[in-house]
């Protein structure tokens, strides 16, 4: 179909009806991000330039870091890798898109240079007026409208200067892109003409529950995309009802918590490198592989404690006060977890507590095989066994998920093309390395003996005893609670929160 613009922001669009009586059924729940969707989609064609800006994907600054999209609500995260070789198919179409640069000099290649067409339609969303993210709104002079011609086409006009190259929305970007923002990305370079145009199916006022499904629909259901990838770059599916009745819980969590537990075994700064029982062999003195996945499918990747209860899992369930999902991907879920461990090593290793001081200088009867800190690494330290690890990471994951508004864990940025590592970007944040340290320190004044400890006495050992079996876990982190509340004013409030919250 031709474009007939009236002026530079203004697009001709064919309006496709799709709509079934047999929808009425389905269940459109607003609070759910689900709102009853309009009967109807949109046609038409758009620069990837003018594209990129309407949508808020800039070109990447300060040595390959992304500058992030001015509208960031959707989570959608960007794999900088795939939109290199988009850019190169771009160029060069294929086979000459996959060659190496030696290839491509030599000029007996040059015959499988090809066009680089991408004739499938970006999905979008095009924001309405009352439209919110995170309590934004587009501002009414950034709008795009939508109206109905004559000849049944749609006028969609653009925001005023639009198409100037230094056009920056007020707010909020005017549009949500659904499906296909690493073709854009391929366009973030200035070898590639600014009028190449891209086809577009785009929605009006469409709702972020709906778009994740459609994302789902497009890009997992036919198996196109690696379904751990796909959680990444829409964090929006991990907490999906719809998913959870039909997948199961094994579609994101129980399959990210094994790649977590994988990566705090196999990563040298990890204090779990090595440490971990990865195959579950009898007669090792590790925890196991399956005690890790339990623990963190209990705390960082729950999806939600239960009925009345409002807290869930820091890499699952909804947080703040948007109730958004915190769109960090797998390296920085990991990088998180041992930047946790590794802060609570150093304030062990470091504490002159009475408990530490006991592990230490007790005359065990049997030789304990480590010539590490026992108070950290030892067999008769809770911060050593499954029901340790369960409490500190359900500890870290309540009070992080109670300030993960005043920390914006959201804005901790990171993509893999940037020159430093993971661990060491999360280190940057002093805000969220600050309240970890916070935590750690409070945590390491708690007595973490257990109770196979030979020096405790039989009141000791008794009390000790609570934190074994199903409902010690719970017991422990009662007490671990209580002692936060008693020991730490940085931490006191947070605590007593989540205290009631668990209904102790």
């Amino acid at each position: 179909m031709k474009n007939n613009k009236k002026n530079d922001n203004e697009i001709m669009a064919l309006k496709v009806n799709q709509w079934l009586d047999e929808w009425k059924k389905v269940d459109y729940n607003p609070e759910e991000f689900r709102k009853k969707p309009e009967e109807r989609f949109y046609l038409f064609s758009l620069s990837a330039e003018k594209l990129r800006r309407l949508s808020g994907i800039h070109r990447r600054e300060d040595g390959g870091r992304k500058q992030e999209a001015i509208n960031t609500n959707i989570q959608r995260r960007h794999e900088a890798k795939r939109s290199q070789n988009i850019h190169q198919y771009i160029r060069y179409g294929f086979p000459w898109s996959d060659l190496s640069e030696t290839q491509r000099k030599n000029e007996k290649f040059n015959d499988l240079r090809k066009p680089g067409w991408l004739p499938t339609a970006i999905v979008l969303n095009i924001l309405k007026k009352d439209d919110k993210r995170d309590n934004k709104k587009v501002e009414k002079k950034d709008l795009i409208t939508v109206k109905e011609t004559d000849n049944n086409l749609i006028s969609i006009i653009l925001p005023e200067d639009s198409h100037k190259k230094d056009w920056k929305p007020t707010s909020l970007t005017p549009i949500e892109i659904i499906d296909g923002q690493h073709r854009l990305w391929a366009f973030d370079k200035d070898s590639l003409d600014k009028n190449y145009e891209l086809p577009v199916v785009a929605f009006y006022g469409l709702d972020l529950s709906w778009q994740a499904y459609l994302f789902y629909t497009i890009n997992i259901k036919p198996k196109r995309i690696n379904p751990s990838m796909a959680y990444d770059l829409y964090p929006l599916l991990r907490t999906e009802d719809w998913l959870d009745k039909f997948e199961g819980h094994k579609i994101y969590r129980e399959t990210r918590a094994q790649e977590i537990t994988q990566t705090l075994w196999s990563d040298p700064k990890s204090v779990w490198h090595h440490r971990i029982n990865m195959l579950g062999d009898s007669g090792v003195s590790q925890i196991t592989q399956s005690s890790w996945i339990r623990a963190l499918l209990k705390t960082f990747i729950k999806v939600h404690e239960g009925k009345g209860i409002k807290l869930g899992g820091l890499f699952g369930a909804p947080v703040g006060k948007d109730k958004m999902v915190i769109p960090w991907k797998r390296n920085q879920q990991a990088a998180f977890i041992i930047k946790i461990w590794n802060e609570m090593e150093k304030e062990v290793l470091k504490c002159k507590y009475e408990w530490a001081k006991r592990l230490r200088n007790f005359k065990y009867k049997k030789t304990i095989k480590t010539k590490k800190d026992k108070a950290f690494y030892g067999p008769h330290t809770l911060l050593n066994n499954d029901q340790g690890v369960t409490v500190v990471l359900n500890i870290t994951n309540d009070l992080f998920y109670k300030k993960a508004n005043d920390l914006n864990l959201k804005g901790w940025l990171y993509e893999d093309s940037e020159k430093k590592d993971v661990l060491s970007s999360l280190e940057e944040n002093e805000e969220i390395i600050k309240f970890m340290r916070d935590i750690t320190k409070s945590l390491a004044k708690f007595d973490w003996i257990s109770s196979g400890f030979e020096g405790l006495s039989g009141k000791e050992k008794t009390e000790k005893l609570v934190f074994r079996g199903g409902s010690g876990y719970k017991e422990f982190r009662k007490q671990i609670l209580k002692h936060l509340i008693k020991e730490s004013a940085d931490l006191r409030k947070y605590a007593r929160e989540i205290y009631k919250d668990l209904k102790y």
